[in-house]
């Protein structure tokens, strides 16, 4: 069973999340207007799935935040923001704070996206929500990044993880030696900016993909 930080203690975990190198799965997610959306939905876009305890503590609201920015920034890319948070949750936040460049999204109902990308705390007062981690998915639906933070209580390391879809690295997939093996391709040291765990602010969207 694996393990995951919070405020740099222990915590039992269940689950896994894709590891990069490996051919991503389908999943079907909650709209904030509660109907669904899918994984085809987003053919031929990379896609970062931006994954969190609940959108109401303010790690997590601060993540969503610099996404919606930098979801602006990034071309043929969708930002997903999934968390166990029921859909009216999401869409007060967003309606709150304006997001409009990432899809906010409720994996209350998704035991399918739980099946293949669900990190599930196994005890303490986060017990059954997703923890916090990243995987970046490119156009061709293959996993080129999957990373935890290094606690819950820290933000995702951004510049990593949009390094994976900057044209220089992927320029440089495209041709690897034969020393280079598939899962070295945006495989890091799980490092990440630091912050606070709870207090309010945030962001999520009103399921516009951006």
């Amino acid at each position: 069973m694996p393990h995951i930080m919070i405020r740099g203690n222990k915590t039992r975990a269940k689950g896994s999340i894709p590891a990069a190198g490996g051919k991503a799965s389908g999943f079907t997610l909650t709209r904030t207007d509660l109907s669904d959306i899918r994984f085809e939905d987003f053919k031929g876009k990379n896609i970062i799935l931006n994954i969190f305890p609940s959108i109401d503590t303010p790690v997590c609201s601060a993540s969503v935040r610099r996404f919606n920015v930098e979801a602006a920034k990034i071309p043929d890319t969708a930002v997903l923001c999934v968390s166990m948070d029921l859909p009216f949750a999401h869409g007060r936040f967003c309606a709150a704070e304006g997001i409009d460049h990432v899809v906010s999204l409720s994996a209350f109902r998704s035991p399918d996206f739980i099946d293949h990308y669900g990190l599930v705390v196994e005890e303490g007062p986060l017990k059954g929500l997703l923890a916090r981690y990243v995987v970046v998915i490119d156009k061709t639906g293959q996993v080129v990044f999957g990373e935890t933070s290094a606690d819950l209580a820290e933000e995702p390391d951004y510049e990593k993880i949009l390094a994976c879809l900057s044209p220089e690295k992927k320029g440089a997939e495209t041709t690897p030696t034969k020393d280079q093996l598939p899962l070295e391709r945006c495989v890091y040291p799980s490092t990440a900016e630091d912050s606070r765990l709870f207090h309010d602010d945030g962001p999520c969207d009103d399921g516009r993909a951006g």
